[in-house]
């Protein structure tokens, strides 16, 4: 199998040694969060003594423009939460502007929506999921640390009043948290006409015990789905690896990300990127690739190219994390998630 650079109408392509072909990067643009969820980052976020700058706007300009040459055209800007960085919108603004790429996409918890929404579809932004992990207001609040559920679900009505495209909602979910409120997420996606993500709960380096106790597997939504009568969708290009069900009679839709399922990394079509600029093949790798270096001048675009290209085709097959194995990951914030 060549890898990299091949000759086909789309133009060059991204792949590895497993024959998968990656098309989306997640980007973080800083490891910052207001949030305190008690699955990520439970104590708040404390800044590592010693750590590197966050990428500069012309080094993920650089970036994104080898990825791009590589046949990559989605971007989700993450963090941390993204919206904190300063310059959030310029980056925006300049990742939407590079060749070849025909979507931009963020993942935040929200709590500018309500007042910036606008501004994020003006920049180039057109898809957006949203953390919730409650409907109640006071779960949501034991949660994430914050009581400002009333305040995110008003940005969802000016995304879509922006006219974003794609919103979805993401949900970790928790056994004795809040998976008794299944069935009130799937009340709620009906009448909203939204799609949501289920996500399990995974082991991070910091969090063995909290896993133990809260983990369920996406078997409990599926099956619950199926048992009313939803349909299991196929996946669409550039799409991630959820699982996705349709309500038959109307609007919603319901997807399950299940990292500990059979054969969840056959169909991987995504890299990490840190906010420092190290690449991670896997969010449970054995750490990162400092990219930087390839990253300080235009002209080493070329260089850039083939190195993207010789480390993505040493990508592993699959993560360990049905071994306990969360490879060097401390905490869902540090890469992204």
């Amino acid at each position: 199998m060549t890898i990299g650079l091949t000759s086909n109408p789309a133009g060059a392509e991204l792949t590895d040694l497993h024959g998968r072909r990656f098309e989306y990067l997640r980007l973080s643009l800083t490891d910052v969060c207001n949030f305190r969820c008690s699955y990520c980052l439970p104590d708040g976020y404390r800044k590592a003594k010693g750590a590197p700058p966050n990428l500069s706007i012309d080094e993920i300009r650089r970036l994104v423009g080898g990825f791009a040459a590589l046949g990559l055209w989605k971007i989700r800007l993450t963090g941390g939460e993204p919206t904190l960085r300063a310059e959030f919108l310029d980056i925006a603004k300049t990742v939407s502007g590079i060749e070849g790429i025909r979507q931009i996409a963020i993942t935040t918890n929200g709590y500018r929506l309500a007042r910036r929404a606008q501004d994020y579809a003006d920049h180039g932004i057109g898809a957006i999921n949203i953390s919730i992990d409650s409907l109640k207001a006071e779960k949501f609040h034991a949660i994430t640390g914050h009581d400002r559920l009333a305040e995110i679900l008003r940005g969802i009505d000016a995304c879509k009043v922006a006219g974003i495209a794609s919103i979805k909602l993401n949900s970790v979910l928790l056994k004795g948290l809040n998976d008794d409120e299944l069935d009130d997420f799937i009340a709620f996606v009906v009448e909203h006409d939204l799609t949501l993500r289920f996500i399990e709960v995974m082991r991070t380096n910091d969090n063995p015990g909290y896993f133990i106790e809260h983990h369920l597997p996406g078997s409990f939504i599926s099956d619950r789905l199926q048992s009313i009568g939803w349909l299991r969708q196929s996946r669409q290009a550039g799409a991630g690896p959820a699982i996705e069900y349709a309500n038959p009679t109307g609007p919603g839709r319901i997807g399950i990300i299940a990292p500990y399922s059979k054969d969840f990394c056959a169909s991987c079509n995504r890299l990490r990127v840190s906010a420092t600029g190290k690449l991670h093949l896997c969010l449970f790798g054995d750490g990162g690739i400092d990219l930087k270096p390839w990253l300080q001048d235009d002209a080493q675009k070329e260089e850039l190219i083939a190195r993207l290209q010789k480390l993505v085709a040493g990508k592993a097959p699959a993560h360990l994390l049905h071994q306990g194995n969360s490879g060097a990951t401390p905490h869902l914030a540090s890469i992204g998630g």
